[in-house]
């Protein structure tokens, strides 16, 4: 009988293969980076056919480990850095063009002239979203009219468009004529091309958007077999989809409404589950799918998305040099005992919630002096912070309910100070569980569901457990001091990005 489970969690700076057992703890893992590709400001690229390589040395990897064959998983489960765009050709499989990554701006003339009619909520009704440059479909468009002959192509059937999991699965189940052309109902739902009541594309937003119904992969539930891997997983069930946000979700176990989690990655990212309801924000929030299971209705959720968190200490050791390691950022800032009035808005391709200004850019305001590196390095920090606490604010004003503790998640939960200064900006407790990872938990729990290595979600929900809690310890007032300098900071950054830009 298979003891694990396996899970493919591609994300933005990385690939990883993480193998978990019945109790939900890693057995093993292994993760290999890619290159981040910058071609101008505002744009950013991957190379999915070295994402590909990657994925495949990181399965090898974590089975090694264990010296596993394929026959000891039960299943493999897919999670994915959302709205991503590669589009390739159905006959080799080769890109047509490197993936356009969900912080790219380039799309913002094209998002711009689509809000003239109808401005930025245009289709929010069906989508649950606004018109951004962070969304697939106006980036699909984007390749097709740059690459010559795409478009015909596209129309013609000859060409094929995934976000990550869609390119990932393929690539594992093909066959040598082709591979299985799905998405789930997730990541489907971040494309601006997705009805969210009929979990269908919509003719409607395609043709405004300019995208033909022939590239588009089949809509799926989130956790479900849509077939068998070939290569190195050679007969294992690929049986299990989430966008990485909703992956955390449902790692985190928040199966009922009300259950919120944020996840601190490359960006951040904070869920509430609303159950059978789409609610439609009203504050500057995303209406999302959070995950559908086989035959089941979906489960909508909530979602404040912060497009710079651990990419800004990334930025911090890379680009301009200030620590060797991004673990040195914790030391360096709790080397002091402030910002040093200094604060850090990395709107790198503008602001997502609560904003949606695609026009702003990052500042850092308050410099004087007396700044050192170490109060720049804890202005980093502060950054995160700051912009959960604007997205807690606008999901309270959606649900009507007070935050009283936030589940966290992902790498940068690792950094303590960093989880102590979100209790003090939130005034609230923040809690880690054991496993950490719940992006790729949430992947492989899908995946394990729908071919019972995991009878229910009461099981899973039995799994979960704390491993950390961090309280508020800085005073009412003069958190709330601090963040209305915050709100100022935010405010030099719009309006920065004129037409001719």
């Amino acid at each position: 009988m298979s003891r694990y489970i396996a899970a493919i969690d591609q994300g933005t700076t990385s690939s990883r293969c993480i193998v978990f057992d019945k109790d939900g703890t890693i057995a093993a893992s292994a993760q290999k980076e890619h290159r981040q590709i910058y071609p101008r400001p505002g744009w950013v690229e991957h190379d999915a056919e070295e994402i590909w390589a990657n994925t495949e040395t990181v399965i090898a990897g974590a089975l090694a480990k264990l010296d596993l064959k394929p026959g000891d998983l039960a299943a493999v489960g897919v999670t994915n850095q959302r709205e991503t765009t590669v589009i390739w050709r159905k006959a080799d499989g080769k890109p047509i063009h490197n993936a356009i990554v969900w912080q790219d701006a380039r799309t913002a003339t094209m998002v711009a002239k689509l809000a003239e009619e109808g401005g930025q909520d245009r289709f929010r009704a069906k989508t649950g979203l606004p018109l951004a440059t962070y969304f697939s479909g106006p980036k699909i468009a984007w390749i097709l009219d740059h690459v010559d002959g795409a478009r015909a192509a596209a129309e013609a059937g000859d060409l094929l468009f995934g976000t990550m999991e869609t390119w990932v699965i393929w690539k594992l189940t093909h066959d040598g004529e082709g591979g299985r052309h799905v998405t789930d109902v997730t990541n489907a739902s971040r494309t601006l091309l997705m009805d969210l009541k009929t979990l269908d594309w919509d003719d409607e937003l395609l043709a405004a958007i300019g995208v033909p119904r022939a590239l588009l992969p089949e809509i799926r539930p989130s956790s479900e077999v849509y077939g068998e891997a070939t290569g190195v997983l050679a007969g294992v069930k690929v049986a299990g989809a989430l966008g990485d946000q909703q992956a955390a979700l449902f790692g985190q176990t928040c199966f009922e409404p009300g259950e919120a989690k944020c996840t601190y990655g490359t960006g951040g990212f904070m869920l509430l589950n609303t159950g059978e309801a789409a609610v439609q924000s009203k504050s500057g929030l995303l209406t999302t799918v959070g995950y559908q299971c086989g035959g089941c209705k979906p489960v909508y959720a909530l979602e404040g998305s912060i497009a710079v968190a651990g990419s800004l200490v990334q930025w911090f050791r890379d680009n301009v040099g200030l620590i060797d390691s991004a673990p040195d950022i914790e030391s360096l800032a709790a080397s002091v005992e402030d910002t040093g009035g200094c604060y850090f808005v990395p709107a790198f391709s503008g602001l997502f919630a609560p904003y949606w200004r695609s026009d702003a850019r990052g500042v850092i305001a308050g410099l004087t002096a007396y700044v050192t590196k170490a109060h720049l390095a804890r202005a980093v920090l502060e950054a995160t912070c700051w912009q959960v606490r604007e997205v807690v604010e606008a999901m309270d004003a959606d649900s009507g309910v007070k935050l009283s503790t936030l589940k966290v998640d992902g790498g940068m939960t690792a950094n303590d100070l960093l989880m102590q200064i979100q209790a003090d900006v939130l005034g609230c407790p923040v809690v880690r569980p054991k496993v950490i990872e719940t992006t790729a938990l949430g992947a492989a729990y899908a995946a394990g569901l729908a071919v019972g290595f995991w009878p229910d979600q009461a099981t899973l929900k039995a799994n979960w457990r704390e491993d950390a809690d961090w309280s508020a310890q800085l005073a009412a007032d003069e958190r709330e001091r601090r963040y209305g300098k915050w709100k100022k900071a935010v405010q030099r950054t719009l309006d920065w990005v004129d037409e001719e830009d």
